[in-house]
C-alpha cells in the first residue's frame, strides 16, 4: 500500500477539517499549485478547495518570474474559490495582500508592509508574494485560483529573502492565511476607506522614487488598485506593469 501524503504530519483530511474547507490536496512535490488547482476546478472542484505543496518545481510568480519554493521552508498554497458576484475581482490582490499582512504579524519581528500589486515585506525583504489567475466563460467568472507563496524559513541561496519568526510552524501560519484568503475573495467592490487608510500605513514604496513602471515618486494607489506615480511635470495611474523602486532614491 502507498502511504498517503501528509504535511507536517497533517492529512489533507485532517488539514481540511482543521481549515474548515471542503476539500484539501496534499502533494509532497509538484510543479505548481496553481496548475493543479485550474485542474481542479476545471473537473467540478468547489469553492474553498485548497492545494497545497511540500515543494514546487515550477513555481511561478507575475510575467512568468519564477518563485523559489523549496520543501521544507515555505508554505506554497493555491486556494480555489467561485465568487459570484466578481465585483471585488479587480482589488483581490491587493486585498489578499492586506489581509494576509494582518495574519502574518503575529509572526513577524515587525509589522509587513506591502507593495504594489502583491508582494509582502518585512523591512526591505521580500517574504511572501500573490498571484491570482481568474477563468471566465463569456464574460462570467468561473473561478479564480488564489496562489500564495510565504517563505516560514529562510530559503537558502536567497540573501534578500525575509521569513517569519525562528520556530513558526508551517500549519500555524496556515491556521491565520485561510480565513484571510476566503475573506478577502468573498469582499465586494473597490477598496472601502478603511482599506485604503490600511494599505497606506503598510505601503513600502509610497514616497520613494521608481523606476518602473515610470521614472518618478509613488504617491500611493487608488480605491480601484491603480498605482500612482507622481512624474516630472504630471500624475499617471497604472493598473497594470511591476513596480521597481529606484535603490538611489
Amino acid at each position: 500500500m502507498v502511504e498517503p501524503v501528509t504535511y507536517d504530519g497533517y492529512s489533507a483530511d485532517d488539514l481540511a477539517a482543521l481549515l474548515r474547507l471542503p476539500q484539501v490536496e496534499v502533494r509532497h512535490r509538484t510543479a505548481s499549485t496553481l496548475e493543479v488547482a485550474h485542474d481542479l476546478a476545471s473537473a467540478g472542484a468547489v469553492g474553498g478547495t485548497l492545494v497545497i505543496a511540500d515543494k514546487q518545481t515550477e513555481g511561478r510568480g507575475r510575467s512568468g518570474t519564477r518563485w523559489l519554493s523549496p520543501g521544507g521552508s515555505g508554505l506554497w498554497v493555491t486556494l480555489l474559490e467561485r465568487p459570484r458576484p466578481a465585483s471585488g475581482i479587480d482589488v483581490l490582490s491587493l486585498r489578499v495582500g492586506l489581509r494576509c499582512a494582518r495574519a502574518l504579524d503575529r509572526f513577524a519581528s515587525e509589522p509587513i508592509r506591502l507593495k504594489w500589486p502583491n508582494d509582502l515585506y518585512v523591512q526591505d525583504r521580500k517574504l511572501a508574494g500573490v498571484l491570482i489567475e481568474a477563468r471566465w466563460r463569456e464574460q462570467r467568472l468561473e473561478w479564480v485560483a488564489i496562489g500564495l507563496g510565504v517563505n516560514v524559513a529562510a530559503p537558502q541561496g536567497v540573501a534578500d529573502a525575509a521569513c517569519l519568526d525562528s520556530g513558526t510552524a508551517r500549519v500555524e501560519v496556515l491556521t491565520e492565511l485561510i480565513p484571510a484568503l476566503r475573506g478577502a475573495a468573498a469582499a465586494r467592490g473597490l477598496l472601502t476607506a478603511a482599506e485604503m487608510s490600511e494599505w497606506n500605513a503598510r505601503d513600502l514604496a509610497r514616497g520613494r522614487a521608481c523606476t518602473e513602471p515610470a521614472r518618478g515618486t509613488v504617491s500611493g494607489i487608488t480605491a480601484s488598485g491603480e498605482l500612482i506615480v507622481a512624474l516630472s511635470d504630471s500624475v499617471s495611474r497604472f493598473r497594470s506593469g511591476s513596480l521597481v523602486l529606484d535603490r538611489l532614491g
